[in-house]
């Protein structure tokens, strides 16, 4: 509606991927053309297209990331709109500057938030681009990969004196404050004096004459720096290019490497507002052809964001502390006056302040910063550390503190994000203290060299500068080089260097870390402000994340995506350490019976009911009945055996702690067992046993929630179990075992779900049990894809096909032809010794009744001799999936016995015989080159 009320109107958004997606949803809903995307992924000639097409008034919209943000006018522009809360005031002010761009016309937009997150963000952002209070801006210091391209250019177009070309380049801004030792330090890398000879797999581009001073290029040396030029680094794009026709071999965009590997040919994707179908996909290009009118997949494409700066994270959270101050009922007119809000806006941004407000007592605000911890559904701990003042100060954080945390648990999970920090500790058991998410200021710059130097973010940035300083460059402009020969090589780069701490592209990809990526000196200022009280942390423990809380989470379970592509057991192992939590809502209920493994399932079992207490005394018998609950003799003597000890010593105990009321005989559910004296009041309350005489008084007391405590004990000391098994257990009602069991669900204590493999129906289990059984399960299915020996998988493959524990009957034979099904095997050897081995009781004739049966069916593969061949046995039904279609015949022959065979179905020789005609023997001839083809 807003596109076709304005003459022209521009919609920008923060992703390529996005842009595409709402041009294409404007489109659909429209049911005509009415909007084109506009990014850097598509072709120079797409942009310049979709740019005319506006200006002249034969586009009503453009969806454009920052690609528009800057450069020259495009001309009568009536709207702007901003699809979530611009990265930063600055940007805010050029993208709705793009409208009304004529004197004295306001420039108008509209910002719509994707979340009520968002929406906070919008509202901050608005006020700021009115007062016209944009953030200070800060140019590069000291880009040594830069200063290795530029000198590589300047010595390719003339020769320069070093002190001379030390005086220009000091003359740069960016350059002002190089020392000479880092300047002579590039000139020795890109003139060949490495630190060692690993690096000998580098070309130097410069000659440095050191007596005279002078510096000259190397041949193609200029040819390196034009076809290297810039700063953008390379990512690994595919191009995508028309395959035919007049326009074949136009560029139309590129796609990501990663989008590149989940399409195949003949996939139909979208790209610029048009659909495309895949030809051909080679080394360095898609081939695609128009696909109008087809649905086609949306592309995506990895991008990294610095996030936003303190400042305007300082003003997000001003605003959240205004109206977190705001008393019930008052209605916030400055959200609509100073932040120019609609009224239901204002009230949804009210709302979510104050529904975090409810959830963690303080919100997170410039002033505050909230720490919350809970525990999954699993049993791990959750902490999510809130503030607003964006990822560049979040990410230093969090990497400090989780390596802090890693010195003592060695599993520690860690995102960040513009809004917070979430850390997933699955080892830890004590409740987390707010100290350990605060790193001393102190030691803040030397932990984060090291913190970040482990990272798979530092290893990309160095592949980038070193790239960028023409240490990997691109041998050829139209050839791309695959993302992951890069990695490589530019890990063996790194294996080498960081060896030596003074080599350049190392101390530059530090410096970009520190200083442009991260905000240390903003991190700085706010722990020393939580030092001298400026800034308070708050720390919370609740049952379920807050509003604030699930923003920054979903980034967590956002993170497993894409890691499916391994073995089932790795499989496996990687769904036990997602975030079942997050996930919770849309798998609607916990189903672990693929993911636990069965031994580890009962070990834990077998430990929780203590089978091998290994009891020695009578307060060992005790201290069973106090952990376990009651306890039959049976039971008791199990725990006994598993202790070598002799069944009078058992009645011994029982006979002394039942003298000293330390025990009592009991009957629960009808079996008679024995409990210890403190639970007798509990066994009273919940299940109305009745007690002996002579208990002392004080455990004759009533007992608040005697069940729960009964049924949480049971939980906690089994595995899975069915609801059938506690009440048989305790002889209590079915209803009563249920709501006692959904208490404890809501106090995160037990879980319901599938667990047990191979079982069936709902069962429940105890949060702590489930997680020792995930984490031995984990160890179990990352064993299984450990690497065997030859030997093993040959036992493996003999155990497989059943081989030392033959079948037997029509049934057995089924079996082994399903587990052949497609194997060539020689024809000659299928019925003495293939099936023989498998089937105990084989004879030729089981065979030949599946067959007439039509159970199973036989297809030749290849002839070998005169004799024999190779052929191949299927199930019937399942030989449409796993059987490859024949080769039409060439022959008229065949194909007038294909026909006949269709017509008539089964004949004997004869009656083919008599049918077609000819000699018998080549007719017997093309029916054996019929069968093995």
């Amino acid at each position: 509606e807003l596109v076709r009320a304005h003459r022209s109107t521009m919609v920008f958004v923060n992703s390529r991927r996005l842009a595409e997606r709402i041009a294409g949803a404007i489109n659909e809903t429209a049911d005509e053309d009415l909007a084109r995307p506009h990014h850097g992924s598509l072709s120079k000639d797409a942009r310049i297209e979709v740019e005319d097409a506006l200006k002249q008034g034969q586009l009503r919209a453009i969806v454009a990331t920052s690609s528009l943000e800057l450069g020259i006018d495009m001309g009568a522009v009536d709207l702007v709109i901003q699809i979530e809360a611009p990265n930063s005031v600055a940007s805010g002010l050029q993208r709705i500057g793009r409208a009304g761009h004529s004197v004295g016309m306001p420039s108008r937009g509209i910002i719509y938030p994707k979340y009520r997150g968002d929406l906070l963000a919008s509202a901050a952002v608005t006020e700021r681009m009115l007062a016209g209070r944009v953030e200070a801006q800060r140019y590069l210091r000291n880009p040594l990969d830069v200063l290795a391209q530029q000198v590589v250019a300047m010595v390719a177009m003339e020769d320069w004196h070093v002190d001379t070309l030390f005086s220009a380049v000091r003359g740069a801004a960016t350059f002002r404050d190089l020392p000479r030792t880092s300047f002579d330090e590039v000139l020795n890398l890109i003139s060949g004096r490495y630190p060692a000879d690993e690096f000998a797999g580098l070309r130097p581009r410069i000659t440095w004459d050191r007596l005279s001073g002078m510096l000259s290029a190397r041949r193609g040396a200029q040819r390196t720096a034009i076809l290297n030029a810039g700063t953008i680094p390379d990512r690994g794009l595919y191009g995508v290019f028309l395959a035919s026709g007049e326009s074949g071999g136009r560029r139309v965009g590129e796609l990501d490497e990663e989008m590149v590997y989940e399409l195949q040919v003949s996939d139909v994707f979208r790209l610029g507002a048009s659909t495309w179908r895949v030809i051909e996909i080679n080394r360095d290009q898609v081939l695609v052809e128009p696909a109008p009118g087809e649905p086609g997949k949306m592309p995506f494409w990895r991008g990294d964001g610095l996030g936003r700066s303190v400042e305007f994270g300082r003003a997000i959270g001003a605003l959240t502390r205004r109206i977190a101050a705001l008393e019930a009922g008052e209605g916030g007119d400055f959200l609509g006056t100073e932040h120019l809000l609609e009224a239901d806006a204002a009230q949804i941004l009210i709302d979510y302040v104050h529904d975090q407000r409810e959830a963690t007592v303080q919100v997170p605000t410039d002033r505050d910063i909230v720490i919350e911890a809970f525990t999954d559904e699993v049993g791990d701990w959750r902490v999510v550390l809130m503030s607003p003042f964006g990822a560049r100060v979040h990410a230093p954080w969090a990497m400090c503190v989780a390596a802090s945390l890693r010195e003592r648990w060695a599993e520690v999970d860690v995102v960040w994000t513009d809004d917070g920090i979430v850390f997933r500790l699955p080892e830890v058991s004590e409740t987390p203290a707010a100290d350990w998410f605060l790193p001393p200021v102190d030691a803040l710059e030397e932990a984060t060299i090291k913190a970040v130097s482990e990272t798979s973010m530092y290893a990309a940035r160095f592949r980038e500068n070193a790239a960028r300083a023409l240490l990997l460059p691109r041998r050829q402009p139209t050839r791309r080089v695959p993302l992951w020969l890069q990695r490589r090589k530019a890990a063996d780069l790194l294996g080498v260097a960081s060896r030596f701490p003074q080599f350049p592209i190392l101390l530059e990809t530090y410096r970009e870390c520190l200083q442009d990526i991260f905000d240390l000196p903003g991190l700085t200022d706010i722990l020393r402000g939580i030092d001298d009280r400026r800034i308070r942390v708050h720390t919370v423990q609740t049952d379920a994340p807050s509003p604030f809380a699930q923003s920054v989470l979903f980034d967590f379970t956002a993170g497993f995506i894409y890691e499916t592509d391994t073995p089932l057991a790795e499989r496996r192992a990687q769904a036990l350490a997602l975030d079942h939590a997050q996930l919770r809502e849309l798998l609607g209920g916990a189903n672990y019976r693929e993911l636990l493994e069965p031994d580890a399932l009962d070990a834990v079992a077998a430990r929780r009911q203590r089978l091998d207490a290994h009891l020695r005394c009578a307060d060992d018998v005790h201290d069973l009945l106090l952990a376990l609950g009651d306890l039959d003799r049976d039971e008791l003597q199990l725990r006994l055996e598993a202790a070598h000890a002799g069944t009078g010593e058992l009645d011994d105990w029982l006979a002394e702690l039942s003298a000293s009321r330390r025990i009592c005989e009991l009957r629960v559910a009808g079996r008679p067992c024995y409990a210890a004296a403190e639970d007798a009041a509990r066994y009273r309350d919940a299940t109305g046993a009745v007690l002996p005489l002579g208990l002392p008084t004080a455990l004759l007391e009533p007992v608040a929630d005697a069940t729960r405590d009964l049924v949480s004990r049971f939980a906690r000391t089994r595995g899975a179990f069915r609801i059938e098994a506690l009440t048989a257990r305790l002889g209590i009602p079915e209803s009563t075992a249920r709501a006692m069991l959904e208490t404890l669900a809501a106090d995160g204590r037990v879980l319901e779900g599938e667990f047990t493999p191979g079982a069936s129906g709902r069962e429940w289990i105890d949060a702590e049990v489930l997680r020792i059984v995930r984490r031995q399960s984990l160890a179990s299915w990352r064993k299984q894809i450990e690497p065997v020996e030859p030997e093993q998988l040959a036992r493996f493959v003999a155990d497989w096909q059943q081989l030392p524990r033959r079948r037997r009957g029509l049934d057995g034979l089924l079996d082994a032809v399903e587990q052949l099904q497609g194997t060539p095997l020689m024809a000659s050897t299928l019925e003495t010794e293939v099936l023989p081995a498998r089937v105990a009781d084989y004879r030729p004739a089981m065979l030949d009744e599946l067959m007439v049966a039509g159970e199973v069916v036989w297809r030749g593969l290849a002839s070998s001799g005169p004799t024999d061949g190779r052929i191949a046995l299927y199930l019937t039904d399942q030989y449409p999936l796993l059987g490859t279609p024949a080769a039409a015949p060439e022959s008229d022959a065949a194909q007038r016995l294909l026909a006949l065979f269709a017509e008539r179905g089964a004949l004997g020789f004869d009656e083919v015989h008599a049918a077609i005609g000819g000699m018998a023997a080549e007719l017997a001839e093309l029916l054996w080159d019929l069968v093995w083809t």
